[in-house]
């Protein structure tokens, strides 16, 4: 089964394929401008595939960049529409999570995301050698906070405890291999924990 895999929501972005557990092709870019179908053109090409080929695409749905959240759904909602494949939005967080795992990183281990506003999101994981548990969900933490955390993150810079470290797209790929809860295209939507802050608008008033 070919797998593509997109996680666009850090500033360093990547696309992968994958035929099950074999790795085919994977590009790595910081060029946040290049649109996402350039870089899956090069991973395609990289893989000597097809678009036809891919079964499967599984992307990363955040919280992080939106700009680039919405980009990968979007790409990944279109080709749907085209092909008809399979998609499996994953968070980001747990392909960051799964990411220190095969780094190497075990036990409860910190993770923080930016959240813009000077705040954080902020959840935590039990990695051993065989598998990886969220023990406390993403919410949102002040600067303070995040800054006394040992943690790894997309966002490290200025944080002296902090490692830095983005979700891969190789391993969302790996993450992929064994899953089957696809949603439709329409359903997927991106992680974000703020309410909508929306006021409605008084109704116009009659001039006499």
């Amino acid at each position: 089964m070919k797998i593509l895999a997109l996680e666009f929501s850090s500033n360093h972005r990547s696309v992968a394929i994958a035929d099950g557990k074999d790795m085919l092709a994977r590009v790595e870019t910081d060029d946040v401008k290049k649109p996402p179908l350039a870089h899956i053109d090069e991973a395609l090409k990289k893989a000597n595939l097809a678009p036809a080929d891919i079964v499967t695409i599984a992307l990363g749905i955040g919280p992080g960049s939106y700009t680039g959240i919405r980009s990968a759904i979007a790409t990944a909602q279109g080709w749907q529409l085209a092909r008809n494949v399979n998609l499996l939005p994953v968070p980001s967080a747990e392909i960051l999570a799964a990411t220190a795992r095969a780094n190497g990183q075990r036990g409860e281990t910190h993770f923080l995301i930016d959240a813009q506003r000077h705040e954080y999101y902020h959840t935590t994981w039990t990695l051993t050698e065989e598998t990886q548990t969220e023990i406390a969900p993403l919410r949102i933490i002040g600067v303070v906070e995040a800054c006394e955390l040992e943690a790894f993150s997309p966002d490290a810079a200025g944080f002296p405890s902090c490692e830095s470290l983005y979700p891969d797209a190789a391993i969302l790929a790996q993450l992929a291999v064994d899953r089957t809860d696809f949603q439709p295209g329409e359903t997927i939507e991106p992680i974000y924990l703020r309410p909508i802050e929306f006021t409605k608008a008084p109704p116009p008033r009659q001039l006499d």
